[in-house]
């Protein structure tokens, strides 16, 4: 396994990627932790001291009022995490569950948190040797943090809860004593330090950024078939019509599309005498649009990768001001709007690819090709119910994508009294990637048949090698044949990545 050795403070959305696809482990960088080391002097002289410092030597949120003897701070720690075990519903993915971990030694790696290195030892050892708490998807506000959810993974660490390990699901210690790890006790503040913090949120919402942006740069590729396949102009894709508008997305996406659409013969053939002035707007204004949602996921990009790096527990140890300082880290508003961002741009290019696929198989608008791309339509029903699918998950996407970040419930008595609901936007995430590679990969087939209708004509060498990837899957369509397998395994080109692969045109970065 490979392991990576991160910088508090540096870490790029490439090496978030890493852990999140190749699974590589993560230990932090050794020059981080003199000043984890100071921190934590601070803290186990508060826990002893008579001052009241929140949550080193107090109750929790409305019970910070509560002074708590030095005697009982492992006892604080314990049952602070023991009752905040509270999540419902089925266990995360794995590769969320360890960027999740990850993110967390981030946090604890800015020096500001308090807790020993034993503590921060444990989890790159957990992430090295495949111990995986089991997270609970259901029971963060993003409030307080990532309450629940965290609260689950560090009850692993001190050999509670459930965790998995090669393959079996295990009890906490279990699954540390297989690795050859011990639990943990954890002193002053760490279990604070532990569950207060959005890597939760944050480890879901890079997911689903991840996957946006693969999803954005395939259809990119769908889109260009799709252009071809219908015979579409690509005046629209001038590059001064672009650069006069200024948008980065805009000017990347029709710069992408020029180099798909390049040497097509489809194209050429039409330049003379097509009696259409102009395509559709799902052909005509696909930079525009595409363009937009690759703007707006650089954006979110930006916050996550802030949010990757930050310290995001309370309180705060400010070892320069020598103040141990409450404040409010944890709230994951940042992480919310991100979230609501990419599902806005998912929804949006799932849309417009929708409105391809309608395009094509109507015999109205395609410019000639047969009714649903079916060689004997009547007989046959070709991809008519294909697109009534995508038509069905454009739906749900515009649905799943309203906003969550703007609706706050108050909880923990009114404590905290205003909450980010990031959870519950950096989870959907999944469904609607999911469901724009199900719309692509529909796309993907559809914009095949039209070119090889087109035929002898033929498509640009990019394009024509996208084709051949498809056909080593999935054949031609002819007669009517049972067709879910077809459109999954199309799904899959898309998600894996294959489909921009194989085109061989350099694709727009997510960090410009």
């Amino acid at each position: 396994m490979t392991t990576l050795t991160l910088t508090p403070g540096s870490v790029t959305l490439a090496d978030l990627a890493r852990v999140f696809r190749d699974g590589a482990a993560v230990r932090l960088d050794p020059s981080c932790h003199p000043a984890m080391i100071e921190a934590q002097s601070r803290i186990e002289a508060a826990a002893n001291g008579s001052a009241a410092v929140y949550g080193v030597n107090t109750g929790f949120g409305k019970l910070a009022s509560v002074k708590i003897a030095s005697k009982d701070t492992a006892t604080l720690q314990r049952n602070l995490i023991l009752s905040h075990c509270c999540g419902v519903g089925d266990p995360i993915p794995r590769g969320h569950a360890r960027l999740m971990m990850a993110l967390k030694l981030l946090s604890l790696g800015r020096g500001a948190s308090g807790v020993r290195l034993e503590l921060v030892d444990l989890i790159e050892a957990m992430l090295a040797r495949g111990v995986t708490p089991l997270i609970p998807v259901q029971g963060s506000v993003g409030a307080s943090g990532d309450l629940a959810p965290l609260a689950h993974m560090a009850a692993v660490m001190m050999g509670h809860a459930e965790a998995e390990y090669k393959g079996e699901t295990l009890p906490g210690a279990e699954a540390l004593k297989r690795a050859g790890l011990t639990p943990i006790v954890l002193g002053a503040k760490e279990g604070l330090a532990l569950i207060n913090g959005t890597q939760f949120s944050t480890a879901f919402a890079l997911a689903g950024l991840f996957g946006a942006w693969r999803a954005m740069t395939s259809a990119l590729v769908t889109s260009a078939l799709s252009t071809d396949a219908i015979m579409g102009s690509t005046a629209p894709l001038q590059p001064e019509i672009h650069t006069l508008r200024g948008h980065a997305g805009q000017i990347d996406a029709a710069a992408c599309m020029r180099a798909l659409l390049e040497g097509s013969v489809i194209r050429e053939s039409h330049r003379e005498g097509d009696t259409r002035v102009q395509d559709p707007y799902c052909i005509r204004c696909q930079p525009q649009v595409t363009g937009a949602a690759m703007d707006v996921l650089r954006m979110a990009a930006r916050t996550l990768e802030i949010e990757a790096n930050a310290a995001t527990d309370n309180p705060l140890v400010l070892v320069g001001a020598d103040l141990i300082v409450s404040g409010g880290n944890f709230h994951a508003e940042p992480v919310g709007f991100a979230a609501d961002m990419i599902a806005l741009a998912v929804a949006e290019i799932g849309a417009i690819a929708q409105r391809r696929i309608a395009l094509i198989v109507d015999p109205v608008l395609s410019h000639d090709l047969p009714p649903f791309l079916t060689p004997n339509p009547g007989l046959n029903s070709g991809y008519m119910i294909a697109e009534v699918t995508t038509a069905a998950l454009m739906s749900e996407n515009k649905h799943l994508a309203n906003p969550c970040v703007t609706d706050s419930t108050p909880t923990s008595a009114n404590q905290e009294d205003h909450v980010s609901m990031a959870a519950h936007g950096a989870v959907r995430l999944g469904r609607m990637v999911a469901n724009l590679e199900r719309i692509l990969g529909v796309e993907l087939l559809c914009a095949a048949q039209g070119i090889e209708f087109r035929a002898p004509l033929t498509t640009s060498g990019p394009l024509a090698r996208v084709l051949a990837v498809l056909r080593k899957s999935v054949a031609t369509l002819g007669e009517d044949r049972y067709l879910a397998p077809d459109l999954e395994q199309a799904a899959t080109l898309v998600r894996d990545g294959s489909v921009v692969a194989s085109a061989g045109v350099a694709m727009p970065e997510l960090s410009a």
